[in-house]
């Protein structure tokens, strides 16, 4: 990855991101890749980050619907916008972890494509007083025979006039721009204009999908934060405690301590060792008359793992995950209460995470109206955009149904109210269903 002081000695960028929010970043992506600094052959990684961020973007896109529709421009989006919807839940796990994740749409012939660009591959130059981004240099690279090409594509808005301004480097150093190129040098990028600008447009042509959480590293930054963020610490101590068990399983095997007499020896006069994980030499004056010594310690696993799933705890409350998402729920003494609120706690974080996605989602398809307005690639006409989000994985649907069942025979909820509920029927639909059965029933039908 470049360095961001690269980027903004080229471009003269930068004051917009803080010296913490590039710290962080950069802490969230080593985490992410099973890098953190903390890990060493002493320390293991369970790898807790990427698994918090898979987990979050799981339950926010699982069974995911949304379309475009309303005119033949519509339909033209739509067919564009599908392949995106293919693609998101993974890049929605890269912006879980990395605190946000842009998808920019560009032309490619008479088709509109998506790039999925995260959050330590774009640098936001200019924020307007909503924290909206209004401008960001976006990297991209190629490497080829021991060459790094990387090109630089900064985006911004001046008096409604949108420009875009491409500029190549080469290096043969990682995280170095190096000598600027033509980009005609580059055979990936003949077809790019160095220079374009749009006119009547007022915001960037992104979706920008933000992690909606408080920012706590730096309050006064517009830029999400990683789903893991505040447990950063906690997931240091996790990997800290899994080592221990790891170490108290390895010092703990098995072994045979073995008078130096019991073996035969080669030529040097050294003992032949069968297995040297099992057996351990010991001189004959230190052992007595014993050729044998068997050492079979007691472990202390269950202490260490119950250490373990209470920081797991920990970590599951700090990311607003319910508990059981990490840790052990069957050896957690949590009242029933305790689950329901940390259940509704997650349901109530997905929630807003669908709600981001969603707000993204409608900045893309802006984005993607104006590019087909501009190359003429389809005939105008109005659009909407609807989203079905999948919740069954977030509730307890059997909890849920048992509630309402009895909210109807307290005559509090209508029968139809719940076939409406539990098959998806309309209202007229609903209420028909409900008068017939009741018409059957009072004819004496079974």
């Amino acid at each position: 990855m470049v360095r961001t002081s690269e980027v903004e000695k080229k471009v003269r960028a930068g004051g917009e991101v803080s010296e913490k929010m590039k710290n962080a970043l950069s802490l969230w992506s080593l985490m992410y890749d099973n890098e953190s600094p903390w890990c060493n052959d002493r320390v293991k990684s369970l790898n807790l980050s990427a698994a918090i961020a898979s987990e979050v973007a799981r339950l926010a896109t699982v069974e995911m619907r949304s379309e475009i529709s309303g005119s033949a421009r519509a339909e033209f989006l739509n067919s564009a916008y599908q392949p995106v919807l293919e693609n998101l839940r993974r890049f929605v796990e890269y912006g879980c972890a990395k605190g946000g994740m842009v998808m920019k749409p560009y032309v490619d012939g008479n088709k509109i494509l998506v790039d999925f660009i995260q959050a330590d591959k774009f640098f936001p130059t200019t924020f307007d007083s909503s924290g909206r981004i209004t401008g960001a240099i976006f990297v991209g690279q190629i490497k080829k025979d021991g060459a790094i090409y990387t090109r630089l594509e900064e985006h911004s808005i001046e008096n409604k006039i949108y420009k875009i301004i491409n500029r190549a480097y080469v290096s043969r150093t990682e995280g170095v721009l190096g000598k600027e190129i033509p980009l005609s040098q580059v055979a990936e990028w003949k077809g790019i204009s160095q220079n374009v600008s749009i006119k009547n447009v007022d915001r960037l042509l992104i979706g920008y999908f933000k992690v909606p959480y408080a920012n706590a590293v730096d309050p006064g930054s517009p830029l999400g934060v990683s789903v893991y963020a505040r447990a950063c610490d906690l997931i240091r101590e996790a990997d800290k405690q899994y080592s221990r068990l790891l170490w108290e399983f390895e010092s703990g095997e098995r072994a045979l301590y073995v008078s130096d007499m019991a073996f035969r020896v080669d030529k040097n006069g050294r003992a032949i060792i069968p297995d040297k994980r099992l057996y351990r030499l010991l001189a004959l004056e230190q052992n007595g008359d014993d050729l044998f010594s068997d050492w079979t310690p007691n472990l202390r696993e269950e202490n260490i793992l119950r250490g373990l799933n209470s920081i797991l705890r920990k970590i599951e409350f700090n990311c607003g995950l319910a508990y059981g998402t990490l840790s052990d729920i069957d050896n957690v003494d949590k009242t029933a209460e305790e689950v329901r609120a940390s259940k509704q706690r997650s349901f109530s974080m997905i929630c807003d995470v669908q709600k981001s996605i969603a707000k993204a989602l409608e900045e893309l398809v802006f984005a993607m109206d104006v590019l087909c307005s501009l190359y003429k690639l389809a005939p105008g006409g109005k659009s909407s955009i609807s989203f079905e989000f999948d919740d069954s994985s977030i509730t307890d649907r059997n909890a849920e149904f048992a509630e309402k069942q009895q909210l109807v025979q307290n005559g509090i909820m209508q029968p139809w109210e719940f076939r409406m509920w539990y098959f998806g029927e309309s209202e007229e639909v609903a209420k028909k269903a409900v008068t017939e059965r009741v018409f059957k029933t009072d004819a004496g039908v079974a």
